[in-house]
């Protein structure tokens, strides 16, 4: 049997349908929603994809680049957003979504996106390294305290202090701890405990929302926290609340009533602890006496002890073999160097000291004659250089000319070279090898 066909729908056919219903619900067209951003993603088309949730549900949304320029702020994970837009089907999946239209920041959501900016800027200038937090004291005699005066949170500290260690002083230093006046009176009662002789202070509140809280995450706050040469202990809020505070204190605790329990040592403890140690002190002090008195009993049974003098008579047996063995050795000593001076005694270069200097002489007269030697070879040889540089000045000497005939003729202080040279009825000066004559002439023109 064959179903009739005509009966069933198409996928497509209902998306459109329910896609139609939307889109006439006069409910749907214009919504409000508040909730959280997740997988938000920005499109290169500038539409934006994003999820919008709560702490149960989630629904999709999508906002379009004509509506996303508008935005006065950067969506992100995690951001705190209130939206207005319609609810409508998505017909190619069947998936419904807001389309939104206007978008602005949640209050809580700027709050948290405060805090990470805070938290990142002091974190990076190292207001938050372990290396800067301060020890507490281990048995503190006096404890401050900032908060509210009235209000769980005091009365769980000094409460708990009291049951703990009642011997602890605690003051009270009143503050505001919520409001736009809380912060400023937060640090003012921080640099006021610095004044007094305290051992500790304890900062914080009770529980309350991330508004309640916010005081705890001024700037301001956690700078006099830093600056504080007192060790402290922050404590807002419940064991899931975090603040700038608690990351900046020397240590945090989880509640307030966590901070008066890790302020001071709980007196039933120590009490415990002291028996313990009066036991142990006492078993130690009995096992020394023992051992001390077993000790004297031995010294007292010793034979040194009722004999002295054997003790005595040892050490002066010791003392002479000392003695001996020291004088043989001394002996052996003077024998051996004795020995040696007789050998040198009898040694040929004492009887004849020159034979040591003999072959010394006879190497130094061997090098005396073989430079004689080579002295001699070197005048020689300069002599016959000398000769040859003597011919060779011969050669270019300018009297050696004159002896051959020639004569140098000077007028004054000119060489003559030629007739022209000479001026008329002027002393002439003719050099001859062996000698010089003077002559004066006149020029006779010739026809």
């Amino acid at each position: 049997m064959n179903p009739n066909t005509s009966k069933y729908l198409t996928v497509t056919a209902i998306n459109r349908y329910l896609k139609d219903q939307f889109d006439r619900n006069e409910h749907l067209r214009m919504v409000f929603l508040k909730g959280e951003i997740s997988n938000f993603k920005d499109h290169t088309t500038g539409h934006l994809y994003f999820s919008l949730k709560d702490e149960n549900s989630k629904i999709n949304a999508i906002m379009f680049s004509r509506n996303a320029a508008k935005l006065k702020f950067k969506p992100a994970d995690g951001t705190k957003v209130l939206v207005v837009g319609r609810i409508g089907i998505y017909e190619a999946t069947g998936s419904y979504q807001i389309y939104v239209e206007e978008m602005q920041e949640d209050g809580v959501g700027n709050l948290y996106i405060a805090f990470e900016q805070l938290k990142e800027k002091l974190s990076k200038e190292g207001l938050f390294d372990p290396k800067h937090k301060k020890a507490l004291p281990r048995y503190p005699t006096r404890i401050g305290i900032v908060t509210a005066p009235t209000g769980a949170a005091i009365r769980d500290i000094l409460s708990t202090i009291k049951r703990r260690f009642p011997m602890c002083e605690t003051i009270l230093f009143p503050s505001l701890v919520q409001g736009e006046y809380a912060a400023p009176d937060i640090v003012r009662n921080i640099k006021r405990a610095a004044s007094y002789p305290i051992d500790l202070l304890i900062v914080g509140r009770g529980g309350g929302s991330i508004e309640d809280l916010w005081a705890f995450n001024e700037e301001i706050v956690a700078r006099a926290i830093y600056e504080s040469e007192i060790p402290i202990i922050s404590a807002v809020g419940h064991e899931i609340d975090f603040t700038i505070a608690d990351f900046v204190a020397d240590h945090r605790a989880p509640t307030p009533t966590g901070a008066a329990e890790m302020a001071v040592p709980n007196v039933v403890d120590l009490l415990k602890y002291t028996h313990q140690l009066q036991i142990r002190l006492s078993e130690a002090m009995t096992k020394k006496i023992k051992y001390q008195a077993l000790t004297l009993e031995s010294i007292k049974n010793s034979f040194v002890i009722k004999s002295p003098m054997i003790l005595f008579d040892n050490k002066r047996q010791g003392l002479d073999l000392l003695h001996t063995k020291l004088v043989e050795k001394m002996n052996d000593y003077v024998e051996k160097k004795r020995g040696l001076l007789e050998q040198y005694q009898k040694h040929y270069l004492l009887k004849n000291p020159k034979l040591l200097y003999e072959p010394m002489i006879l190497t130094l007269q061997g090098h005396v004659s073989t430079l004689h030697k080579a002295m001699q070879k070197q005048i020689e040889l300069r002599k016959v250089s000398m000769v040859h540089d003597i011919q060779k000045l011969e050669l270019v000497n300018p009297l050696g000319v004159l002896k051959r005939g020639y004569t140098v003729t000077y007028q004054g202080d000119r060489v003559v070279k030629g007739i022209q040279d000479i001026e008329d009825q002027k002393p002439l000066q003719i050099h001859f090898y062996d000698g010089l004559v003077e002559a004066t002439v006149w020029k006779k023109e010739v026809k």
